[in-house]
């Protein structure tokens, strides 16, 4: 198999509002929507920086739910940029919610968690140090094993 591209696609309840708030919160570029009759969006590409993702409402009648219908989400978005602060202070002023504020980690990332008004995770963060895969294990084991 062959990977030529790959894509979040985020479901949501409210998707013209989501839209909006990814615009404001972390400004994304709307490249194409598409929109029944009756309103609801069937599709969206928006771009953060030149890095798409995807979103469409959700479709209860096809068992497609958001976030905020099922309680939860399971996954969350990791985005790298250049300061991990400002991009979570931008989200919470623009209506996100403070899960983990940013915070240097043993694996050589300072980062921390907003959750959209839509209920999806978006993990901001920069690069601190660069570190081996053999010292991110030492210092993950120490971590785990308090020592």
């Amino acid at each position: 198999m062959k990977v030529h591209e790959m894509f979040a696609y985020l479901r949501v309840k409210g998707a013209a509002q989501a839209i909006a708030f990814y615009v404001e919160a972390f400004g994304a570029v709307e490249k194409m929507r598409l929109t029944e009759p009756g309103g609801r969006i069937g599709h969206a590409e928006l771009l953060l920086d030149g890095h798409e993702f995807m979103l469409s409402e959700e479709f209860p009648e096809m068992g497609i739910l958001g976030p905020a219908s099922v309680g939860g989400t399971t996954l969350t978005m990791h985005v790298h940029v250049d300061d991990c602060d400002a991009a979570i202070a931008r989200a919470v002023a623009a209506g996100a919610t403070l899960v983990r504020p940013p915070q240097d980690h043993f694996y050589g990332e300072r980062s921390g968690t907003i959750r959209d008004p839509f209920g999806h995770e978006w993990n901001f963060g920069h690069s601190i140090e660069k570190v081996t895969n053999e010292e991110m294990q030492r210092r993950y084991t120490a971590m785990m094993t308090g020592g």
